[in-house]
Order: structure tokens, then sequence, then C-alpha cells
């Protein structure tokens, strides 16, 4: 879809340009553009749309947006809700950002980094095989200690409330700073002993 296609006259200008980057940046993200602009006009929108509203407003085929909307529903950003007195489904999309991004984080690790984990895994189970070489048996327990250790720090982050994890990161390079400092006491400590 090009930025000429959708009807500028039902959508205000900020809320059009933000529909037409947001479907700029799906195409870097691995995200169908369309998908990419339904989510950013539900997101924008204060009132639940049909596929059909979505369809005009964005000058878009209905089947696409049909197609899109199961995409958003999978991903669990966009939500069917019920409007009295219309029989049609309507959408509203996961404003919460915090929420949004969570979201993605877990379908993308479902659907990327868990097939690499039981790769590596299933790799391990035949390790002690003696025409594995020490370079590849090195290389295999590095793997597995580094997805080990990025799992185990992705389960515990996933009951963080929000707000907390917001604070270390608005506290950013004071955090960084620390982490020196901490190293820096031991390696004293080291050389004491």
């Amino acid at each position: 879809m090009t930025e000429k296609t959708i009807e500028s006259h039902k959508l205000p200008a900020a809320v059009e340009a933000f529909v037409l980057r947001w479907g700029d940046l799906g195409g870097q993200w691995g995200v169908n553009r369309s998908v990419a602009q339904i989510q950013a006009l539900l997101l924008l929108s204060d009132r639940p749309l049909t596929a059909e509203e979505i369809a005009e407003k964005l000058g878009m085929a209905r089947s696409n947006v049909s197609n899109s909307i199961k995409e958003l529903l999978n991903w669990k950003l966009v939500t069917r809700v019920p409007v009295l007195g219309d029989r049609r489904d309507h959408y509203v999309a996961e404003t919460d950002m915090w929420q949004m991004a969570s979201k993605v984080a877990q379908g993308r690790k479902e659907r990327e980094i868990d097939p690499m984990v039981a790769a590596i895994r299933a790799a391990m189970e035949g390790i002690d095989d003696p025409r594995i070489s020490p370079l590849v048996r090195q290389r295999l327990h590095g793997m597995h200690d580094f997805i080990n250790t990025v799992e185990g720090w992705y389960n515990q982050m996933i009951h963080v409330p929000p707000q907390q994890i917001m604070r270390l990161i608005r506290l950013g390079s004071k955090v960084v700073s620390l982490l020196k400092f901490v190293g820096r006491k031991d390696a004293s400590a080291k050389e004491d002993a």
C-alpha cells in the first residue's frame, strides 16, 4: 500500500502519518505492512472498529483486513470485543506499550528462540559421542550455557512487575557503573586472597 491509497479525508493527518510510518516499520520487524497499519489504526482509534471500517479507512481489500486481523489476534495484539446492538465483530488493539512489547517478545520467543533451544538441547544429548571433537563439544557447551542463562533470565523477568522493570531501565548507565564498581571490588577481593 502506498501513501496515496489511504483516503486522507477519513483520517486526521497525524493518524494517517502514524499508520503509514508504523506500516513501514512493520516491514523492518518482519511483519506484513497491512498487519502493522491495521494495528496502528486500532492503537489510535478511540472506539472499537469493524473489519469493514478498517478496510474503508485504510483503503484495503476486506480479505486483506480479515487475514491481517487473524495474524494480530494470534499475536494477541488485537482483541475481538462485543458492541451492544451490533452482531459484527469489533476489534481493539492492546494499547499498553509494556503489554504489547511483552506479547511480541513472548510470540518471538515461541517462534524463534524455543526451536533453537530445543535444537541445542537435542545436540547436548549426544555430546558424549567420541566422534565429536573437543572444539565442537566446547562450542556446544558454550551455546547451552548461554541459552540456559538467557532463558532463566527471561523466565525471571516475566514475573517482575512492569513498574520495577521501567525503574531499572530508567537507571540506564547508573546500572552499568554499579556493575563496573562491583566488578572492580570482586577483582580486588581475588587479588587480596
